[in-house]
């Protein structure tokens, strides 16, 4: 979503996004004319009349679990982003019986978060379990 219209959405997908991606982007993109949804996330700069970069990750009930706002000349991660949304995937799914460690990616070691793993997460995980 951005303040951009509709009609640059399509040339922007129609002539950069379709030689990334085949066939462009697999979703619709929504326009934030006037930028209120921008100004609810806090992501709208009013005095340029654009939306900064931000990335919200909002669960089925309407929570957000993760939000990343960036300027514009850093661009995204768009493999970190769904390692994350697989990461809130597994620990909704579990019912939070289940968590995932730093850097977790599926099929990758999970934690049980308990009073028993207090002061013992080096016991069962360590970073060079990201890899």
């Amino acid at each position: 979503m951005s303040v951009d219209s509709q009609f640059v959405h399509k040339i922007w997908n129609d002539v950069e996004l379709s030689k990334m991606v085949e066939g462009g982007v697999p979703f619709a993109m929504a326009s934030d004319s006037g930028g209120k949804v921008g100004s609810v996330y806090g992501v709208y700069d009013e005095n340029a009349g654009v939306d900064v970069r931000g990335r919200f990750l909002i669960d089925p009930d309407g929570v957000i679990q993760a939000m990343e706002v960036l300027t514009p000349p850093v661009g995204r991660n768009v493999k970190e982003t769904l390692r994350q949304i697989q990461a809130y995937q597994l620990v909704r799914e579990s019912k939070g019986s289940q968590a995932t460690p730093s850097g977790w990616k599926p099929g990758g070691k999970i934690l049980k978060p308990g009073i028993d793993l207090v002061g013992k997460v080096w016991q069962v995980w360590s970073p060079k379990d990201e890899y």
